[in-house]
């Protein structure tokens, strides 16, 4: 038997308790449900799996492209813009094809370095793409590219439903019993171990109805978890396409409208995500992924230049822009724009005209800084990268016990559920029962009062000790005092007023107040 550490690297204790455990389980249960387990391990031992998701054209492969520092992911629309492609990493650059039938095939790279846009193959017989980059940002995260959910191709929304776990059930044709004592996972076995653990979600302007239905079916984790402030984070690209005179307090800057507006949107979409943030993902994959050229630079020094008021009249249209007679050719100026757009134009010209010796390295990281793209890593990496034990755990534990549903053997269920409640009996797993009842507090499952739900939401979602209590830069002395009297009242809460589900929840938050109350006497502890 392998053991735990020999499934990859496991993203810390949790992780190892549930791998334990599928070790544990596996010689327990059917040779299918083990081989699911087997899956499960493989899983706990990889990187923390993030899908961008969101509407169609709402630059998700863009952002992908930044995310990785690779132009790799194609953006025009093409065959492979409607499937899903899954960015690991890979000590050789390479791209398989996933067949519906397990198959695989491999393809090199485009002669651009990106993913063929065109496969020259029967598109519907593929399952996905796996790309394999010799990249580190992949080392620690496993980047999913999904076409875009509300597109009008159903085909493309279902391939993505099913990878991402979206698919609950199967169809009533598919429920043929299957063959005794296979070891091949059936169907619903594999959407339960399949899917990101985490979600990344596009959206732009205006957010719409289907993007809160969409967040809301969208299972982020596997065996159907949903979407929670715990592994969903979403961001408003194309941010530099909002008008600052549509947004009131702006006063005329696009970037602080953009900030009013990811707010507006954030109250909107929670508590299905932490936060919106806004970024131009445009600029963002120009500059970080090698597309921003010492030429641009030139070409960008040469328009600053120029009289301001014929710039100005220039900017004013991407038609006016390129059409202009001027010293800077036609074509220089259609790559500017197809590199970073008006806003991106706008900004090195005034970067440039500053600071007249700036160095085309500079520039480049002065519109990288303009992106917002930092600030998003630095949110992947609060919201996604410090919990992903917790998350990867969470999400391993749903696969296991959606594993042993769909096994049908009501003593194998029993079987798990027996081991699962033991595991989360011990202090050290306190975390997954806070996760979980952050989950229903936040999917509606369990309905609060809207106080005490921003307060378990506060308490579940951070991870800084004066955060998660309200308080943040507050006294040692003064967080241990409010920790102590925050765990009475949600133990009097659970015992007295409150609905059967609310006291199971208050019962988590109650004893998470503890543990910190415990951790802030003693760090050591």
């Amino acid at each position: 038997m392998t053991s735990p550490t020999e499934q990859g690297r496991l993203a810390g204790p949790l992780s190892m308790s549930v791998a334990n455990l599928c070790h544990r389980l596996q010689p327990q249960v059917s040779a299918r449900t083990a081989a699911g387990f087997a899956e499960v391990l493989r899983r706990l031992g990889g990187p923390l799996q993030v899908a961008v998701a969101g509407r169609i054209k709402s630059g998700k492969s863009t952002l992908v492209n930044a995310l990785i520092g690779r132009r790799v992911a194609p953006t025009d629309v093409g065959e492979c813009t409607r499937l899903v492609t899954r960015f690991q990493y890979g000590t050789v650059d390479r791209v398989e094809i996933v067949f519906n039938d397990g198959r695989k095939q491999v393809l090199p790279f485009a002669a651009d370095g990106m993913i063929p846009a065109e496969l020259g193959i029967d598109i519907e017989k593929v399952s996905h793409i796996e790309a394999y980059l010799t990249n580190a940002v992949l080392q620690g995260m496993t980047v999913i590219d999904t076409p875009g959910l509300g597109s009008l191709d159903a085909a493309s929304v279902s391939r993505t439903e099913q990878l991402l776990g979206a698919a609950k059930h199967r169809k009533p044709e598919d429920e043929e019993e299957d063959e005794e004592g296979s070891d091949e996972l059936d169907d619903t076995s594999r959407n339960a171990v399949a899917g990101a653990e985490a979600v990344l979600y596009v959206v732009t302007q205006g957010v719409r109805a289907d993007d809160q239905q969409a967040l809301a079916a969208f299972t982020a984790a596997t065996a159907s978890r949903e979407a929670g402030p715990v592994n969903a984070i979403a961001v408003l690209n194309k941010a530099d396409t909002i008008a600052p005179e549509s947004v009131e307090g702006s006063g005329g800057d696009v970037w602080k409208a953009a900030t009013l507006l990811s707010e507006k949107q954030a109250s909107t979409l929670k508590p299905r995500i932490a936060d919106v943030l806004p970024v131009i993902g445009l600029i963002a994959e120009s500059a970080e992924s090698g597309g921003f050229t010492s030429g641009d630079a030139e070409a960008l020094r040469q328009l600053s230049e120029m009289d301001d008021d014929i710039l100005e009249t220039m900017l004013i249209s991407a038609d006016i822009f390129t059409s202009w007679d001027c010293d800077v050719a036609a074509g220089v100026r259609l790559r500017l724009l197809e590199k970073l757009d008006l806003f991106g134009v706008r900004y090195a010209v005034e970067a440039i005209r500053k600071e007249p010796e700036i160095t085309a390295g500079s520039l480049r990281r002065k519109l990288l800084d303009a992106s917002g793209l930092e600030a998003v890593r630095q949110r992947l990496s609060i919201v996604f990268a410090a919990r992903a034990d917790g998350i990867k755990a969470a999400a391993a534990l749903a696969s296991v016990t959606a594993l042993a549903h769909a096994s049908g053997d009501p003593a194998e269920r029993q079987r798990v559920h027996d081991a699962i409640e033991v595991l989360l009996a011990k202090p050290e797993a306190h975390q997954l029962r806070l996760l979980e009842a952050l989950t229903l507090v936040a999917s509606g499952a369990v309905d609060m009062p809207e106080d005490l739900s921003e307060e378990v939401l506060r308490v579940g979602s951070n991870a800084d000790i004066g955060a998660q209590l309200g308080k943040p830069g507050a006294p040692r002395t003064e967080l241990a005092a409010h920790a102590l009297e925050r765990a009475g009242w949600w133990r009097s809460f659970a015992s007295f007023g409150a609905t059967p589900a609310q006291s199971r929840v208050a019962h988590v938050v109650h004893r998470a107040y503890f543990l910190i109350w415990q951790q802030i006497r003693d760090p050591q502890a």
